[in-house]
């Protein structure tokens, strides 16, 4: 069994450990020009915000395409039953619209980003139940999806499940919580990729909500990479490299 690097267990341990409450860190490119807006909700489990690998190397790499970022530090462990984290992603949301002209924020299509269990998070903004349309906030131009977790059900990966709802949930909460059940005609336009030999998410949850976007008509591009397992951010040097310009080319495409 490889051993994972001594800098990976000290990022891990600052993610895990960092207070666990709100916050939100802007990643600004300040050159007094509108630029669009990507917010980045880095993945987890619902047990910690995992910035070093899904959060800060998204905000940076989107700043040098040109776009501000935002990455959301959401609750998590004993915070994280539902739904604080949409809470936390619905607050992030209002205030960087209310931070618009202060921050040069060109907010047209905004896009909302997000990874593994931050991929749940961010995809639950899509929809109806869980997401911008119960907050009264405007709708995402894209939604750029990670590996995520998309079920609370059967196939669903553990770990975010007991953090988020809980391991005995009623049948009626698990569908109020899984995304692949509350797709409506409404969802934002979709950027999907995952690795099929992903061992922590099985990649059965993004074949169903592929289907379900595909179904209700959502514009949407979905990628599966070979040979690619789990948590590996943006993936450099993996046969996925690439992937984040062809999302960041769907989203404002879409905007």
């Amino acid at each position: 069994m490889m051993k994972r690097p001594l800098d990976m267990k000290i990022r891990e341990f600052f993610d895990t450990y960092r207070k666990n409450e709100y916050a939100l860190k802007p990643y600004l490119i300040k050159d007094g020009k509108p630029h669009p807006v990507a917010i980045v909700c880095p993945g987890g489990g619902y047990r910690r915000v995992c910035n070093f690998i899904e959060g800060y190397p998204f905000a940076k790499k989107l700043n040098k395409m040109g776009c501000h970022a935002f990455v959301v530090y959401y609750r998590v462990r004993n915070l994280a039953p539902y739904p604080s984290p949409q809470d936390d992603l619905a607050r992030a949301v209002r205030e960087i619209h209310a931070k618009a002209e202060e921050w040069n924020l060109d907010l047209r299509g905004y896009s909302v980003w997000g990874s593994s269990a931050g991929g749940h998070l961010a995809g639950s903004f899509g929809t109806d139940a869980m997401g911008y349309p119960k907050y009264a906030l405007p709708k995402p131009g894209a939604l750029i999806l990670t590996y995520p977790v998309v079920t609370m059900g059967d196939k669903t990966h553990a770990g975010s499940r007991n953090y988020h709802i809980g391991a005995y949930a009623s049948q009626e909460y698990i569908d109020l919580t899984s995304i692949e059940k509350q797709i409506t005609p409404n969802y934002p336009p979709t950027f999907l990729w995952w690795g099929d030999q992903d061992e922590t998410v099985d990649p059965v949850n993004s074949h169903m909500l592929r289907e379900e976007l595909e179904r209700n008509g959502i514009p949407c591009l979905c990628r599966e990479y070979k040979g690619v397992n789990h948590g590996v951010g943006i993936g450099k040097g993996l046969p996925c490299e690439g992937w984040f310009e062809e999302a960041v080319q769907f989203w404002l495409e879409h905007r």
